[in-house]
């Protein structure tokens, strides 16, 4: 079970990556302080239209989510919360088994 879990951890890090690298860059592109390339003006619309940016679904489970971005965040924070009890707690005693990334 810990393969298992570490499979998923490794997977979470690098969509949180992702997302912590780039939405900076979002403010700071909308504010002028650096260029708004095609990548950054299609994920602040996507997130002003309530839209799951695409960098994330590909790097992420999200690809088949149909959910807007607001429920797509609270899904992600369940499911990180379900990792990091996991990780604190020991194995769980039952699986969140649609948590997993690849269920």
């Amino acid at each position: 079970m810990n393969t298992v879990l570490l499979q998923e951890c490794v997977r979470y890090n690098r969509l949180l990556i992702e997302m912590k690298v780039k939405l900076p860059l979002v403010q700071r592109a909308l504010v002028g302080e650096v260029t708004m390339s095609d990548d950054l003006e299609k994920m602040a619309t996507s997130i002003f239209d309530n839209f799951v940016p695409k960098s994330w679904t590909s790097a992420g489970y999200g690809h088949l989510s149909l959910k807007p971005l607001a429920s797509w965040i609270e899904d992600l924070t369940e499911r990180i919360t379900f990792l990091q009890n996991w990780y604190d707690n020991g194995t769980p005693k039952v699986f969140w088994t649609s948590g997993f990334f690849f269920p």
